[in-house]
């Protein structure tokens, strides 16, 4: 009797499990064809320089600079937020009311070479990991020229993909 209850039992658990799977794999489905759908051409092109010429990237250099965005800047601006001062993030917004804008490619990788406050007045490289002080910020010497472009890339192909919450920080999580 015991043998019998066990089996069923576990003939039960089978079919159940196989049942959500089967539900979460239809639900699943559309989630992917969306994030599919993303990486278009109009997704991914960007302003290449401050005068607006346009830059295409492809989803493996967007990926690329996910990765090197991730390993060199994550840690005080993941998701587009800056930790150390949420007044200023990644936002579209927020990089083209800077001063210079920062809001094309070249502007950022100029940015991370040697960084300015906001207000372009005054140079925060002390402070802010650029080319600049990589004798300090350690990270930022193995960065090549591409791995700035990547990375600039990424910043701004962000915002595309993941919408008003890429910059928003603690409102939208």
């Amino acid at each position: 009797m015991v043998s019998f209850f066990t089996s069923s039992l576990r003939s039960l658990s089978r079919t159940l499990l196989v049942f959500c799977l089967a539900l979460l794999a239809s639900f699943g489905l559309p989630v992917l064809a969306v994030q599919a759908a993303q990486w278009d051409a109009e997704t991914l092109t960007v302003a290449g320089s401050p005068d607006g010429i346009p830059v295409t990237f492809s989803e493996a250099e967007f990926k690329a600079g996910r990765k090197v965005f991730n390993q060199s800047c994550g840690t005080c601006h993941a998701g587009g937020v800056t930790k150390t001062n949420q007044t200023v993030g990644l936002d579209p917004e927020t990089l083209a009311l800077a001063t210079p804008p920062r809001d094309s490619v070249d502007a950022l990788v100029d940015y991370m070479k040697d960084p300015t406050s906001y207000d372009g007045e005054y140079s925060i490289s002390d402070v802010h990991p650029s080319m600049r002080s990589s004798d300090v910020f350690v990270k930022m010497r193995d960065l090549s020229e591409d791995d700035l472009r990547l990375i600039a890339g990424y910043i701004l192909v962000a915002p595309k993909i993941s919408g008003i919450q890429w910059g928003g920080g603690k409102i939208y999580f």
